[in-house]
């Protein structure tokens, strides 16, 4: 059975070539486009906050447009619509979207002036005609910013059109591309492999090139770190020259939640899986926070497989190790400020983190974190998390290190002090150093230390191929 999905104009499906009734229910018929569209996996949390207005239950509400949809999609042949506890995701690699053909032709060199002019027409139809949610925000900001884009197609293919009538260069017309952070995160594909204890871990990759392989870190999502203020610039730098992989933590973003194992051993374990999964053999290894700890245990147990190893922002022990009194309260009293309001709609709680992990943040970068914390994990997870690390201690097996050691720390961070990464650097052999001049446990894009962060990662790769 074909399917043929329609979004320029009204929503239309069809199968074998019929044309399909759609469901009554708006929202159903929107979560259809979204699900076909984005092609990814979803968090029935997520879902429930962008298509429902909390009623009464949204989980139930959100199931019975599911089985609205269901029948639509599967066949004797083919489950198209995957769902489980915790995510739901629309296989759409054998399903037609006019749009996505529209924009694969678009890119051919080879357009006559009538093939371009059937493009124009095409591409100045609405986007799903008729499906705006207005009192579903977070959906009507994904429906904006597809509009948006397909705009700067149409001025895109006009601009060619203008540039074959006037027998000038089209040079300029490239310029008109999508904002890149939304391109690469059409490109990624997210797959999941299964840890020994049967916890699905979501991993992506991105890019050609040396393999860089980022170890998970609390506060990822392999969907929304995209749009981060902190992230997407530099994992955008990395993804243009390198095969760049990365997976979200257990308990974490796209990953299973619901788990029984949150602990130091798993997340080295899920390390392993995650390089099994993805057949590599030689790799560059990116440390993170907590992952650095992470990636030093897998550094000693794989030499063989790290080509190099790059810590960022790292401990080699957590604030249980050593303690005082007076910090033992500080720091117990955050996680159960962090137990009763992570979930809450007061960022309060949440920016007790953004302050120290990003002092220098404005206003609009604080907002963004605060929320990208709540969308991560549940409180739950946050404060189990926040007690692992807190008994990490790898300072022992720091000597034992024998790859290529990066460390890098910001001079200013106030979550991790810098003498941390300079005693680190001290006790792996031959480990080099660099400080960056920012006071961030997590780096700005648009602060200069970031382009040195990414610069420092070059060189050292380049030194030891």
């Amino acid at each position: 059975m074909t399917i043929a999905i329609n979004m320029l104009g009204k929503l239309e499906l069809r199968r074998d070539g019929t044309v399909i009734p759609m469901p009554a229910s708006k929202r159903s018929r929107a979560l259809l486009a979204y699900l076909a569209f984005t092609a990814r996996p979803h968090r029935r949390d997520r879902l429930c906050e962008v298509f429902w207005e909390i009623p009464d239950d949204p989980k139930g509400a959100l199931r019975w447009s599911l089985s609205k949809i269901r029948p639509l999609v599967n066949d004797t042949a083919a489950e198209r619509l995957q769902a489980d506890r915790e995510r739901v995701s629309l296989i759409s690699s054998d399903i037609s979207i006019d749009l996505h053909q529209l924009k694969a032709d678009s890119q051919r060199n080879d357009l006559s002036i009538a093939e371009l002019e059937g493009l124009l027409q095409q591409s100045q139809q609405p986007f799903l005609q008729g499906l705006d949610l207005p009192d579903q925000s977070l959906f009507q900001d994904w429906l904006t910013a597809e509009r948006n884009e397909l705009q700067q197609l149409t001025a895109k293919l006009q601009a060619r059109l203008a540039s074959y009538a006037m027998l000038v260069s089209t040079d300029n017309w490239h310029n008109l591309e999508p904002p890149a952070s939304r391109e690469l995160l059409a490109r990624q594909k997210v797959q999941f492999c299964t840890a020994h204890d049967g916890v699905r871990i979501a991993y992506a990759s991105l890019g050609k090139g040396p393999t860089i392989v980022k170890a998970a870190n609390w506060l990822s999502h392999l969907e929304h770190d995209w749009d981060a203020p902190i992230w997407s610039p530099l994992f955008r730098d990395l993804a243009a020259d390198h095969h760049f992989v990365r997976y979200d933590e257990r308990g974490n973003g796209l990953s299973d939640w619901d788990v029984a194992d949150i602990s130091f051993d798993a997340f080295v374990t899920d390390l392993e899986t995650v390089v099994d999964a993805n057949k590599l053999d030689k790799f560059a290894l990116l440390g993170i926070s907590q992952g650095a700890a992470v990636s030093i245990e897998y550094a000693i147990r794989y030499p063989e497989k790290v080509s190099q190893l790059i810590l960022f922002g790292g401990y080699a022990a957590g604030w249980r190790i050593g303690a005082t009194e007076d910090l033992t309260k500080e720091r117990e009293a955050v996680m159960t400020l962090t137990a009763v309001g992570w979930g809450t709609d007061n960022p309060a709680y949440r920016q007790i983190f953004s302050s120290t992990f990003m002092p220098d943040a404005n206003e609009a970068e604080f907002n963004w974190f605060n929320d990208f914390q709540r969308l991560t994990t549940s409180a739950e997870n946050a404060v189990r998390f926040l007690s692992v690390f807190a008994d990490i201690d790898v300072r022992h097996r720091l000597a034992q290190v024998k790859v290529p050691t990066l460390v890098i720390h910001a001079m200013g961070d106030q979550r991790i002090p810098i003498n941390v990464g300079r005693s680190i650097a001290a006790a792996i052999p031959n480990a080099e150093f660099v400080g960056l001049e920012s006071n961030g446990h997590l780096l700005l894009g648009r602060e200069p230390a970031s382009k040195a962060f990414v610069d420092a990662i070059r060189d050292f790769m380049a030194r030891h191929p």
